[in-house]
């Protein structure tokens, strides 16, 4: 079934590159989950691309864990993950078989199933409603749409429930890059790892933070 007229499903081949290729192209394209509630789709505005055994700022730098695992698989899966204590945040492993790679869903645009995506960020009592440029602003807001907790972690994009669209006629679009949002060290040095990227204009793009500082002990 065509979700979105204009695009096309992607191959498992489209992922199966390095994540500093797939992470721009991915700009543009369209992140979409169905299940038991109906469908949510995400046109992505900002992703982050992370490197693996030669990136500092990734979870799977110094090896395989039971948290990472799903990284270390083939291309074209979902890894999703807990942080802070909070939320949850969904990535797309791309790459080789053994290649740890993969592209952080910072952000998008929700152009599908936009009442279920607003019901599922507002299941908690807010002073107003969000606006729909808010509704997949950041990382936990995207999983919050799609659903995703741990449970989905290492779920296939080509299995059923996901799925990933490109534009008919893909090509790389106008974009930003600068410093992933929230690493400390080497890894959030914006000249060394400028391997965020973003859609310049779009509402949606969250805003860029640092790294908090830590107090020494």
């Amino acid at each position: 079934m065509n979700l979105l007229p204009g695009f096309v499903p992607a191959t498992r081949d489209f992922f199966a590159r390095d994540s500093l290729v797939v992470g721009p192209q991915l700009l543009g394209t369209v992140l979409a989950r169905t299940d038991a509630d109906g469908t949510v789709a995400i046109r992505l505005t900002e992703v982050e691309a992370y490197g693996g055994e030669r990136d500092p700022g990734a979870h799977a730098f110094r090896g395989k864990t039971a948290r990472t695992a799903s990284m270390f698989g083939e291309a074209g899966h979902v890894y999703c993950y807990f942080t802070y204590g909070m939320h949850h945040a969904v990535n797309l492993v791309t790459g080789q078989v053994g290649q740890p790679y993969g592209c952080l869903v910072r952000a998008g645009e929700v152009v599908l199933g936009a009442d279920l995506a607003r019901a599922r960020r507002e299941a908690k009592p807010r002073s107003s409603p969000l606006p729909d440029w808010q509704l997949a602003r950041g990382p936990a807001c995207v999983a919050q749409c799609l659903a995703a907790t741990r449970d989905v972690d290492g779920a296939d994009l080509f299995g059923g429930q996901w799925s990933v669209w490109l534009p008919e006629t893909l090509a790389v679009l106008p974009h930003a890059t600068g410093a992933r949002v929230g690493l400390s060290g080497p890894s959030g040095d914006g000249v060394a790892f400028p391997w965020r990227y973003w859609l310049p204009g779009e509402p949606s793009v969250s805003a860029y933070k640092p790294a908090a500082a830590r107090p020494r002990t």
